[in-house]
């Protein structure tokens, strides 16, 4: 693989431990049950949006699916709108309507989430079309489940993008559960990224455990795409640390499991690309961040009466 330089793993690391800690304290204030609507978590995921949202630019568009935490974060949205979002409040990304699965951005790109699966993948498509017919220079990306390539939205987008060799990336989270039944019960080809080949797309397979792996991967896909050169399918295995959807439950780390997180920090230091110092200066910072969303969000007020009749 390689080689990063110190601005590639510091943009890396930080959109990892921001999606890590945001989750984290989602888990940690759900059985408050003031956060009132479902959440799906990204631990254990966030390799897959940190090493993609790493590599786009700000200019860049990325959708996302029911478990969008991560990748929004990644994208660099702040915290104060999300927790807002999570508690309901007017100040929130979506003014308090949207909750967890609805999360948007566009001043950073995030265009927006969907609860239904694979749902984000032709308005992903319908982005990148818009931008080869304005002549814009930025790249969709699109987060979806391993089950979203059961939905022919997935299919039909996949062929149109080769077709017209549209600027789009196309993101496979593959954590082997759609909701609780396992791959091998509902896929007779275990290998989702080789749906590429009959649609004559580049795809490939990269452990999300390994980040690095998934930025240079990602990396690539982006030029083709700026460069005319169309879409590509990425497969990123991963794995899903929490239940399908939190309700009173706390979040439980599997035991055993590497860590996508540890794993980068590692490899950063032992490349010499930052030292512990600048470890904790970004942690110290991303906690900061959530402090301050916490208390701008409990302290926001909830939506009026009058906003059920506005954006509908």
């Amino acid at each position: 693989m390689d080689s990063m330089n110190f601005v590639e793993a510091k943009k890396l690391y930080t959109a990892l431990v921001r999606a890590r800690k945001f989750d984290e304290k989602v888990g940690e204030l759900y059985p408050e049950q003031e956060i009132r609507c479902p959440v799906h978590l990204s631990l254990g995921q966030e390799g897959s949006a940190a090493g993609v949202c790493a590599a786009l630019e700000i200019r860049d568009k990325v959708w996302a699916g029911h478990r969008c935490h991560a990748a929004v974060v990644a994208k660099g949205t702040k915290f104060r709108p999300l927790f807002a979002e999570l508690y309901g409040k007017v100040t929130g990304c979506s003014r308090g309507k949207g909750g967890s699965m609805h999360f948007v951005a566009p001043e950073v790109g995030v265009m927006g989430a969907s609860a239904v699966v694979g749902a984000s993948i032709p308005l992903a498509l319908g982005s990148a079309v818009a931008a080869k017919l304005r002549g814009e220079d930025f790249v969709s990306a699109v987060f979806f489940g391993d089950g979203g390539v059961e939905q022919g939205t997935f299919h039909e987008s996949m062929n149109f993008a080769s077709l017209h060799k549209l600027p789009v990336i196309f993101v496979m989270e593959n954590n082997d559960v759609s909701t609780a039944t396992v791959l091998f019960k509902r896929q007779a080809n275990l290998d989702l990224w080789k749906h590429a080949e009959q649609y004559k797309v580049p795809g490939f397979r990269v452990d999300g455990r390994k980040p690095q792996e998934v930025f240079k991967l990602a990396q690539t896909a982006i030029t083709r795409a700026r460069v005319g050169e169309g879409p590509t399918l990425i497969e990123v295995m991963v794995e899903r640390w929490s239940v399908h959807v939190l309700t009173s439950e706390r979040y439980k780390p599997v035991t055993g499991k590497e860590d996508p997180v540890v794993n980068f920090e590692m490899f950063a230091k032992k490349q010499n690309l930052f030292s512990e110092d600048e470890v904790n200066k970004i942690k110290k910072v991303v906690d900061d961040e959530i402090i301050d969303a916490l208390k701008f969000a409990k302290e926001s007020p909830y939506p009026e009466p009058e906003e059920l009749y506005l954006h509908v």
